[in-house]
């Protein structure tokens, strides 16, 4: 969806072309062997310009699913990682015309899980709606029949553009989009075709948050914001937060994924031929150590990191560019 916050990000753009290597998150000259699907890539497809969610296939090794935001269609996109083009488009059969697109997951038995949960009007839409589809076995340009879900929040509508769905156990959850702090709700144990699903609030999540995704193996969810990011341990569903991400800086930073073997965070953003940036994930299955390097223990890190400490000033002074104009609000 469009915003006036892009209007901030593409000013401090330019500062993050000043960051080291090693700031940005990017896992590139790293000089160790990667998966296929774990290195960072250009989306090429011309058609992609909003690219807001993100997931990384199962079935389909180095393939990453995505969706433009709005003003296109019922369509997702298949995209090689390896050379950045789309390898199917997926046009979604059997649902009203989405409104706003915001999040793509992948649940257990290789389903996709669509978010149309976006709210243009900052929370005045009395339902939002998930789409959920088979993913394809063989990657061509076809149509496939989706099944659409009501959703409504238990106390009340609002904004969300992160879309999680438990690997083991299929339930879906929502964080809100709030920049003073979001809450995860939690879905019912199966969604219902039948009247609404209602969503309710279960935690607090400290960010404004973009996107999130769960490791593959369900034991830790990632949260992402324009800045920044968190990581939590699962617990059951008792979730607790682990530390912070580092998020490399992106013009408009809107989605985040694991690779399929959960050693790589992806993170992706919006506009024309749109990066995505790799990320060693915290606490991964080949890190050495307990906090991995992907991410940030919250305990005595008062001064952070390199990367945050850089990314600390280059926020400060774009805020301080535009105090007196108005506040950091989505138009």
């Amino acid at each position: 969806m469009r915003r006036s916050f892009a209007v901030l990000a593409g000013v401090l753009l330019a500062g993050a072309c000043a960051l080291p290597a090693s700031a940005t998150g990017t896992a590139e000259g790293a000089g160790n062997k990667e998966n296929k699907g774990n290195k960072g890539f250009t989306i090429k497809d011309p058609r992609i310009t909003e690219s807001s969610g993100l997931a990384a296939s199962r079935q389909h090794p180095g393939v990453y699913w995505t969706h433009n935001d709005s003003d296109d269609g019922p369509y997702l996109y298949a995209v090689d990682s390896a050379t950045g083009r789309t390898v199917a488009r997926i046009t979604l059969r059997g649902i009203g015309s989405p409104r706003d697109v915001e999040a793509i997951s992948i649940g257990p038995d290789n389903q996709i899980y669509v978010g149309d949960i976006g709210d243009n009007f900052g929370g005045k839409w009395p339902y939002v709606w998930i789409y959920k589809l088979p993913e394809p076995e063989r990657l061509t340009d076809q149509t496939v029949t989706a099944t659409q879900y009501v959703v409504k929040y238990a106390d009340g509508p609002r904004d969300a553009e992160s879309l999680l769905v438990h690997p083991k156990t299929g339930r879906v959850y929502i964080i809100d989009k709030n920049e003073e702090g979001g809450h995860l709700y939690e879905g019912p144990a199966a969604l219902s075709t039948s009247g609404a699903n209602v969503f309710r609030q279960v935690a607090p999540v400290d960010l404004w948050a973009t996107d999130a995704a769960f490791s593959p193996d369900g034991r830790q969810f990632a949260v992402r914001g324009y800045f920044g990011g968190v990581y939590y341990d699962w617990n059951d569903g008792r979730i607790k937060r682990r530390g912070r991400l580092d998020v490399p800086f992106q013009g408009q930073g809107e989605s985040v994924s694991y690779s399929a073997d959960g050693t790589k965070l992806m993170y992706g953003s919006e506009g024309a031929e749109s990066s995505v940036q790799a990320a060693d994930a915290p606490e991964r299955p080949d890190a050495g150590s307990p906090s991995g390097e992907g991410g940030s223990d919250d305990s005595g890190d008062e001064g952070g990191t390199p990367s945050l400490k850089v990314g600390a000033v280059i926020l400060a002074v774009g805020v301080a560019a535009f105090l007196g104009l108005r506040r950091l609000r989505r138009s």
